[in-house]
């Protein structure tokens, strides 16, 4: 089996926690989309920018975190075991999933209410909702939880069969060589983008197609093109880990996949439109354009990110190290904080731009200072990034991905 090398990669931290931040980044900007009903609250001005950068950091965000988990996963279950390794993943994904969904749902009605009465002015009388079923409840913005509880199964049972072909030289060659391979150019974003768009096109969805690979938010079986791009992104980053595959060459060529990355993004804005289309459909070729250069643009973008967070932060960093950890808490409990600051800037004369900026002032210091005062160090704490290192440099054989 391939070992890993003992050195710790330091941009990797920085990487998780930017890929969680952006998550409230992105909701906070979904009030000011141009299109109608899109969201709960809509504010009184609206920005097409704000709707074109959601779009281009939802291209790549999910994707790479499930890449990340896979690395993390794969460098876990190797230093402590199958066994310490499924109890680790029920604390820190099963019981956050099920401590905080039926919290999520009480406040996200709250806020639906608020909602439709900052909106209206009043509560209109009609049926209530139908009750969900397995393939409508809805899994809020934690439904990440549940996808990686599906990823850890499946690499938990698959287990035992790749450590058995792992003794075989050739088996475990030839999957260390087609990832040095997947990672030496840019061909390798090429063809993994394209198995991605195909994903889109042959398996379609309700959602409109200028969301790209559909959160799978609602229902206990995630929809086809998420298994498909986040499965993959999360087996190459198993794979990665098997020998630190590839990162010298994605710090060398970070440039050209960024380069790239933003040029096909543009392409991507120039067929679906700044803003979200609810009934736009494409024809067969423009389809598969877009989602060819979709996909690819979501690989050069994660390739890019990579290589240029490895060349950024190749030392350790006690600051970035803390918000790392503080991601998880900030993502899970973002999202009622910033709906709630939504409607209640949502009538101001202010621009979207402006409003858009004093939510994420208001809600991020807020949220930083819970996680010191109320979860780091405590039961919370523990469950979420588990028992916090007092080291000022723990081995790198100690580093744990503190997910999502």
């Amino acid at each position: 089996m391939s070992q890993s090398s003992p050195d710790r990669l330091h941009g990797l931290d920085a990487l998780r926690a930017g890929a969680l931040l952006l998550g409230v980044v992105l909701h906070a900007a979904m009030s000011f989309f141009p299109t109608d009903g899109i969201w709960m609250i809509a504010d009184a001005d609206r920005s097409p920018a704000l709707s074109a950068s959601f779009f281009v950091i939802h291209i790549f965000r999910m994707a790479l975190f499930f890449l990340l988990a896979g690395f993390f996963g794969r460098m876990v279950i190797e230093r402590i075991g199958a066994r310490r390794f499924a109890f680790s993943r029920l604390k820190r994904i099963a019981l956050p999933f099920a401590v905080f969904w039926p919290i999520m749902m009480v406040a996200f009605t709250a806020l639906i209410i608020w909602a439709i009465y900052a909106q209206l002015g009043f509560l209109p009388e009609g049926d209530p909702p139908p009750a969900p079923t397995w393939q409508t409840v809805p899994l809020t913005h934690l439904w990440f939880l549940y996808v990686l509880m599906i990823f850890y199964a499946v690499a938990l049972i698959a287990r035992p069969m790749l450590r058995l072909l792992d003794r075989l030289p050739a088996w475990s060659n030839s999957v260390d060589g087609a990832t040095r391979a997947l990672l030496a150019t840019p061909l390798g974003a090429v063809l993994l983008g394209a198995i991605v768009g195909a994903a889109l096109v042959v398996f379609p969805t309700p959602v409109p197609i200028w969301f790209g690979i559909p959160s799978p938010d609602h229902g206990l079986i995630p929809n086809t093109p998420s298994l498909v791009a986040y499965g993959l992104a999360f087996s190459l980053g198993w794979t990665m880990q098997r020998g630190l595959h590839g990162f010298t060459a994605l710090k060398t060529q970070a440039p050209i996949y960024l380069v790239a990355a933003m040029a096909l993004s543009a392409y991507c804005l120039s067929v679906v439109g700044l803003a979200p289309d609810m009934t736009q459909q494409l024809d067969p070729a423009p389809m598969w354009l877009f989602s060819l250069a979709y996909g690819v643009g979501l690989w050069m973008w994660i390739f890019g990110l990579i290589g240029l967070t490895l060349r950024l932060f190749q030392h350790e960093s006690a600051p970035v190290r803390y918000i790392a950890d503080a991601s998880y808490w900030i993502y899970i409990i973002h999202l009622p904080l910033v709906i709630a600051l939504q409607i209640w800037v949502s009538q101001w004369a202010l621009s979207a731009e402006v409003k858009f900026s004093l939510i994420l002032a208001i809600s991020l210091p807020i949220m930083l200072a819970s996680y010191h005062l109320l979860v780091r160090g405590s039961f919370i704490g523990w469950m979420l990034n588990g028992r916090m290192r007092r080291k000022a440099k723990p081995p790198a054989s100690e580093m744990e991905m503190q997910t999502p």
